[in-house]
């Protein structure tokens, strides 16, 4: 297999597994705070014998360095909750959907980050993008389950376009697999007192879903993705992961039996062409 196929094949496994990943919601009985705990101290982990293995330093350049991990930790916590609370909420196509729409926020986020000026082309196609959302909820009603996973899944998509931008700045700095390091070893450290103040059962059959989650689903497909990214385009691998709430979607539908409706793929295929529109213009 020639070496740009061989990372296309990387990128769209990576990808796969990140749109499965959204599965666990549903399959693991917990609250969304321990479900992510469970992934982050897993994946954290198993991310570091990777480093381990393959000999990096995970010394920081400067002190504030960790300053700004510890708060992309912090982030990475909430926006995992917020993104499993959403599926648990309503559903897996809703929480992929609404969480799709951070390119986004990125948009309004990008001139306070790194001083670039806003388009009119940008503001009008986060119009259409929101206008997507609203053909998702098929009434807005606070007390509706639906709702509330359209709310969560925002708050994803908000939490998650933060993430990225201040991934942008460290990511030039250090290795993507440090960085990803230190942001869920800090998240787990952040959501561990949640062991403390809430009640929960663990089964075996959830710690196992936890441990696969954590290291298939999270540490591995990051690092396949990563990877892929020596043999792909970055234009070619952002449009590749416009591909991931359909992957979600398909799959939920076939294990999990979650059938969109009408006005989820609606709203869903008014969200995803925009992403993709601001995928191909970004790059």
């Amino acid at each position: 297999m020639k070496t740009k196929n061989k990372g296309l094949v990387d990128i769209h496994l990576a990808v796969l597994l990140f749109g499965l990943s959204g599965l666990f919601g549903k399959l693991i009985a917990l609250p969304p705070m321990i479900i992510t705990l469970g992934r982050v101290i897993f994946s954290s982990i198993f991310l570091f014998i990777i480093i381990f293995y393959f000999k990096k330093s995970i010394k920081l350049k400067e002190k504030k360095h960790y300053f700004y991990l510890v708060i992309m930790g912090i982030i990475l916590a909430s926006h995992w909750t917020a993104f499993l609370k959403s599926i648990q909420v309503s559903t897996v196509a809703i929480g992929l959907l609404t969480f799709s729409t951070f390119p986004v926020f990125v948009t309004f986020l990008e001139p306070y980050f790194f001083k670039e000026k806003i388009k009119l082309s940008d503001v009008i196609v986060a119009i259409i993008t929101f206008l997507g959302v609203v053909f998702v909820i098929p009434k807005f009603q606070l007390e509706s389950n639906l709702t509330q996973g359209v709310i969560w899944g925002l708050i994803a998509g908000f939490t998650y376009a933060i993430l990225s931008m201040l991934n942008r700045k460290y990511v030039k700095e250090y290795s993507s697999l440090v960085v990803a390091f230190y942001e869920q070893l800090i998240a787990a450290i952040v959501l561990l007192p949640a062991l403390f103040f809430q009640k929960n059962v663990f089964h075996s059959k959830d710690i196992l879903l936890l441990m696969l989650l954590g290291t298939v689903f999270t540490a591995i497909s990051h690092t396949i993705f990563i990877k892929g990214l020596k043999n792909v385009k970055v234009q070619t691998a952002g449009i590749i992961s416009s591909l991931e709430p359909i992957y979600a979607i398909l799959s939920a539908a076939m294990l999990l039996g979650e059938i969109p409706t009408l006005r989820e793929i609606l709203g869903g295929s008014i969200i995803l062409a925009t992403v993709f529109y601001s995928t191909v213009k970004s790059k």
